[in-house]
């Protein structure tokens, strides 16, 4: 089995620097102040509801690849020639990264199981940054008028429609997008949400045709000339989604 990236040294996790893409060294689809499991459960999130489409399954497999896809962008773990086992790289400096990233067992170990792995984990912790930066906001309410428990509502940061527009145009207007905005496209049709996201990007047959050719890393011009991206995601999203039991009304 062939790992690309550095060698381990004596059973330890590698600490150097990868092959790959890293952050800031391609072109700007690659460079996002926002990882890829914060800006997917962003756009889960519907601020006139407070709730977050996908809870339960759909939302762990949806979070854990895209903690392996980020994870995998950055170097921080790396994939055999077949995209289907990974060993751990450098180490993140991002704590949420880091959070995932600990999981990795210093042996090669399967994209799918680690996916589950990562992501049963990943709902809180990726909910409270987004709390943290201020895009979504919890409000302390009263159930049946004295049960204390709290609420989720839209932030003030701009952030989400930020991310949504070209999400949007590239799902129902069919715009080629960059290679950041065909990954979260790909994750949210791989999700099966993208129904419960009607509001936002209106449910279509071309909508769900246009998200599964993302799945399939057919991302248009503007992406395709990311090739190693757009396999690593294709293979991603393949395998970490492969067994989730979320089910989809095929579109009229």
């Amino acid at each position: 089995m062939v790992f690309t990236g550095p060698q381990r040294k004596g059973g330890n996790k590698v600490t150097e620097p990868t092959a790959g893409p890293q952050p800031g060294s391609t072109d700007d689809a690659l460079r996002a102040d926002v990882t890829l499991p914060e800006a997917v459960m962003l756009l889960l999130f519907d601020p006139r509801t407070g709730t977050i489409a996908g809870e339960g399954q759909s939302l762990m497999y949806t979070l854990g690849g895209a903690m392996l896809t980020e994870l995998a962008m950055r170097g921080h773990i790396e994939l055999d020639e077949r995209n289907r086992r990974v060993r751990a790289g450098h180490v993140p400096e991002d704590s949420l990264l880091r959070g995932a990233w600990d999981r990795v067992p210093q042996t090669a170990t399967g994209v799918r199981g680690l996916a589950i792995d990562i992501g049963v984990r990943s709902r809180d912790s990726t909910l409270n940054r987004l709390l943290a930066r201020g895009d979504i906001r919890q409000e302390p309410r009263r159930l049946l008028g004295f049960i204390p428990t709290r609420t989720l509502k839209g932030g003030d940061t701009g952030t989400r429609d930020r991310l949504l527009g070209p999400v949007r145009s590239a799902l129902v207007d069919g715009v080629d997008p960059d290679a950041r905005v065909a990954t979260l496209v790909a994750l949210l049709s791989a999700s099966k949400s993208l129904p419960a996201m009607d509001a936002d990007i209106p449910w279509s047959g071309e909508v769900y045709k246009r998200g599964k050719r993302f799945e399939r890393g057919d991302w248009g011009a503007k992406a395709t000339s990311n090739v190693i991206l757009s396999t690593l995601v294709v293979q991603i999203v393949g395998t970490a989604f492969a067994t989730t039991v979320a089910t989809l009304a095929q579109p009229d």
